[in-house]
């Protein structure tokens, strides 16, 4: 990609398709869990946090310089 522009949306649309299947992944996963909320809890922080390590490539990649 040449332009800044092109790059931050592209990879807009990447973040979003990978929010959209860890989502997903995380709350099907989670349905396996037992019900109680000290088996969930820290499931869900967990899960919750974890999603931006995979994308700091991406990130990285989207505001090199034009």
């Amino acid at each position: 990609m040449k332009s800044a522009r092109a790059r931050k949306f592209v990879g807009m649309l990447g973040l979003l398709a990978f929010m959209a299947v860890w989502i997903w992944g995380a709350v099907g996963l989670g349905t396996f869990l037992p019900a109680a909320w000290y088996v969930q809890l820290p499931y869900y922080i967990i899960a919750g946090t974890v999603w931006a390590f995979p994308l700091i490539p991406l990130v990285k990649w989207m505001n090199r310089g034009a």
